[in-house]
């Protein structure tokens, strides 16, 4: 039986190098092989060839459309396509105030971090590059899009040593949001290739055009990431809770009444967001803290392997929800 991965903690900037290295040793021992060599074509043309047909999924490219398998089988299906290019990787990646928070181990900011392991790693190789675009408190940082070890190292780095977003008023307005973060992916426009986005994704979904418009010439992939305390809170009496996207605080007891409706509001915009990701023809996985996430990752390659949907979610009846804390 393997042994749950766990992120290393980055909020000593002490302890970053041995966290990261301890991480991409997690990420080899339980990654290698997966998906090397193996990243799906985005359209037909030099440097692809044709792959299997599958049967059509709802949100899938109809102008994948195989006719002639759909005609003999009577069943609609599609054609994929297999990319022996080189493959350039576009990370953004949200490190909002709300990514500042985590009960069970390890920040939301954390896993963002590892998740960009996982997928420099998976992607790594045979020429293939990866850049990230990072919404901070002050700005918006891009790290250039290169190969190797080396580079993947350094944009690791540059995510776990970006300073903390300021909470309240001030913090907000001077930080962009991520619809800004994903608008600046967008253009100028880059070659061809895939794009990940990871972020909580908590606040308005302003930013359905702009990842709908990347969609449209990118392979995309978002990874929600989640506490425990984003969907439900803990029956612990009086608590003070704080928004750290405006600094606002509010005491209240944690009445079932109050735990409920916090749960139903949480569910309900945690569907909207999915709903808004497959509009977008994104792929979508969700991580928690409070679960093995390279676990996670693995189904989500393996399903992505064979063709079925891309959505890999966390459920109550298989998350072991860690330690008290305090919700937004």
């Amino acid at each position: 039986m393997t042994t749950p991965a766990h992120v290393p903690g980055t909020a000593d900037p002490a302890q970053v190098q041995a966290a990261l290295r301890t991480l991409e040793l997690t990420v080899r021992r339980r990654l290698d092989g997966l998906l090397q060599g193996n990243h799906l074509g985005l359209v037909p043309g030099p440097g692809t060839e044709p792959g299997e047909a599958r049967p059509y999924d709802a949100g899938d490219d109809v102008r994948r459309m195989d006719w002639s398998v759909t005609a003999r089988t009577t069943q609609a299906h599609i054609r994929q396509s297999v990319a022996d290019r080189e493959l350039e990787t576009w990370v953004v990646a949200d490190l909002s105030a709300s990514l500042d928070f985590g009960t069970t181990g390890c920040e939301k900011r954390d896993l963002v971090v590892a998740a960009t392991a996982a997928i420099g790693h998976l992607t790594r190789g045979g020429g293939n590059r990866i850049g990230a675009v990072v919404a901070t408190g002050d700005g918006i940082v891009r790290v250039p899009a290169r190969g190797g070890r080396a580079h993947l190292t350094h944009l690791l780095r540059t995510l776990a040593l970006t300073p903390r977003a300021a909470a309240g008023p001030v913090g907000a307005e001077a930080r962009p949001d991520l619809a800004a973060a994903v608008e600046s992916l967008r253009r100028p426009p880059r070659r061809r290739g895939l794009a990940v986005v990871l972020s909580d994704f908590i606040g308005p979904l302003d930013w359905e055009r702009s990842l709908r418009a990347i969609g449209g010439r990118h392979e995309l992939l978002a990874v929600e990431v989640l506490d425990p305390r984003d969907v439900e809170l803990p029956a612990v009496g009086g608590v003070t809770l704080i928004d750290p996207e405006t600094g606002r605080t509010r005491q209240v007891s944690t009445t079932p009444r109050l735990r409920a409706d916090f749960a139903a509001a949480a569910q309900e915009h945690r569907d909207a967001v999915a709903a808004a990701l497959r509009r977008c023809g994104a792929g979508h996985l969700v991580l928690r803290t409070d679960r093995d996430w390279i676990a996670d990752v693995v189904r989500f390659v393996v399903a992505r392997k064979r063709g079925v949907p891309q959505t890999v979610r966390a459920t109550p009846a298989d998350s072991a929800v860690g330690g008290m804390g305090v919700a937004r």
